[in-house]
């Protein structure tokens, strides 16, 4: 099979395209035929040896991938070679096989393609986690969402209108706050420089938001405790910024708000039958129409460096993903 291999940290145009054996399902393991795989910018920090999971050399990245079942390891029980499904991969993703473990595959939704279905699970799933879990967002709340037009940014603004929230995003271009009012957002603001901070408090009324969705980190979080409201919870979701910031306590104190840490990974470890729970729960949102991933770019799986050049210069709206 054709596969993306990293033998050396370095930028993603270091990647070769090898042919290597198609990999070998283990128990409880499926072997999935890939048809598209979804690309994250956590892909790129792990090419550069940047990010908290560093595999062992060589290895093929990719975390999220959509495809036929072609084999079923022992214990694999509930699926069958054919079945359309949708899974969770450690790595492995940009290649043409990839091994999934049973309890992170799922089938698809009715009237689901695989590009969609590549791009729902490791944003939608950090989403509905963030917001939920650790925000319980309720109805009615004003939830703010920095890059609104990103992957992480897309699923959390379709959450958010679908638990019932009013949302405003942030985003870097009018192409990209175009694309954030599309997904539901009330209002998209230019989050270059300072001027969205008022412009928060003066569409809730003086209030501010009560949920801050911010997977940007640097002046993104700095700005935004001023902005949030009394009581309000401060996700942090990631540092796309580069910057990871710090909070001064007595803003804390001062509007009894909540900073709060969402690090998917580690909470369904600990409890692994959340993952079912929450893919059951999107799919219904997705069978009611509130929830749709939107694919903005398709590539070959040969095109896979210049895919990933596209995400890290920002140039992606939504989620893109590699068809093989």
């Amino acid at each position: 099979m054709k596969a993306w291999r990293i033998h050396q940290w370095g930028d993603p145009d270091m990647m070769r395209l090898e042919e290597t054996p198609a990999p070998v399902p283990g128990p409880g393991q499926l072997r999935i035929r890939v048809r598209a795989a979804a690309l994250n910018f956590f892909d790129i920090l792990q090419i550069q040896g940047k990010y908290q999971y560093r595999p062992a050399f060589p290895f093929t990245p990719g975390a999220e991938v959509a495809g036929e079942i072609d084999a079923c390891g022992e214990e694999a029980e509930g699926f069958a070679p054919g079945d359309r499904v949708m899974a969770f991969v450690k790595e492995g993703g940009y290649a043409e096989y990839a091994l999934a473990a049973v309890d992170r595959t799922f089938v698809l939704p009715a009237g689901m393609d695989f590009p969609e279905a590549a791009a729902m699970p490791v944003v939608y799933h950090t989403s509905y986690f963030a917001l939920r879990e650790r925000a319980a967002l309720r109805p009615g709340e004003w939830l703010l969402v920095h890059a609104g037009a990103s992957g992480v940014g897309m699923s959390a603004i379709q959450i958010g209108r679908a638990f019932g929230a009013r949302v405003v995003a942030t985003a870097g271009s009018p192409a990209k706050r175009e694309f954030c009012e599309q997904q539901g957002a009330e209002r998209a603001l230019d989050y270059n420089g300072a001027g969205w901070v008022e412009a928060v408090k003066e569409i809730t009324g003086g209030k501010g938001a009560g949920v801050i969705y911010d997977p940007v980190g640097g002046d993104v979080f700095d700005l935004s405790s001023k902005c949030i409201a009394m009581e309000g919870r401060l996700l942090v979701i990631g540092f796309a910024s580069g910057r990871i910031p710090s909070i001064q306590a007595n803003r804390v104190l001062l509007k009894n708000i909540s900073v709060v840490g969402a690090v998917w990974g580690g909470y369904v470890q600990a409890k692994p039958g959340y993952i079912g729970e929450t893919q059951r729960a999107l799919e219904a949102l997705y069978g009611e129409g509130k929830l749709h991933p939107r694919v903005t770019s398709r590539h070959s799986l040969e095109e896979a460096p210049r895919a990933l050049a596209e995400l890290a210069a920002r140039k992606v709206l939504g989620k893109s993903v590699l068809i093989s």
